[in-house]
């Protein structure tokens, strides 16, 4: 199917790769995001941007649930970084994380996600740990 779309000039199933949903109890909010999912790209991450647009994000896939931490050495702005376990259930989340700071910011359970956004979006969508992120690589396990 995904050859159809390819041959028709449409890419309806990578497209779906880079849209993920935050979903809480303010509604459903659709990000388009990139995946950092080897470890060259989890390393970089999203060092370096001047500017992260309100629904545009990272998603860190590790493959598996396992303690992470993160930190915000040579990023330049402030993050909210959404910890995830596999079943897209948000275990905690960091807000506001401080550029330039490299004090280690641990997710509070073993995840596999991580997903950064921009500063202060995870208040403004009123998202809080229990909530749910959808994305094609979320598994449906309780």
């Amino acid at each position: 199917m995904c050859a159809l779309f390819l041959f028709l000039g449409l890419s309806a199933c990578s497209a779906n790769e880079h849209e993920l949903t935050l979903t809480s109890d303010t509604g459903a909010h659709h990000f388009q995001i990139e995946i950092a999912d080897d470890d060259s790209e989890r390393a970089k991450g999203l060092m370096y941007r001047t500017e992260l647009g309100p629904d545009a994000g990272m998603l860190f896939d590790f493959y598996e649930e396992r303690p992470v931490s993160f930190w915000m050495r040579n990023t330049l702005i402030p993050l909210d970084m959404i910890f995830v376990k596999a079943n897209g259930r948000i275990v905690n989340i960091h807000v506001n994380a401080k550029p330039h700071d490299p004090t280690p910011i641990p997710s509070a359970a073993p995840v596999r996600f991580v997903f950064e956004i921009a500063g202060g979006r995870a208040a403004q969508i009123g998202l809080k740990a229990g909530d749910m992120l959808t994305h094609p690589r979320v598994t449906a396990t309780p």
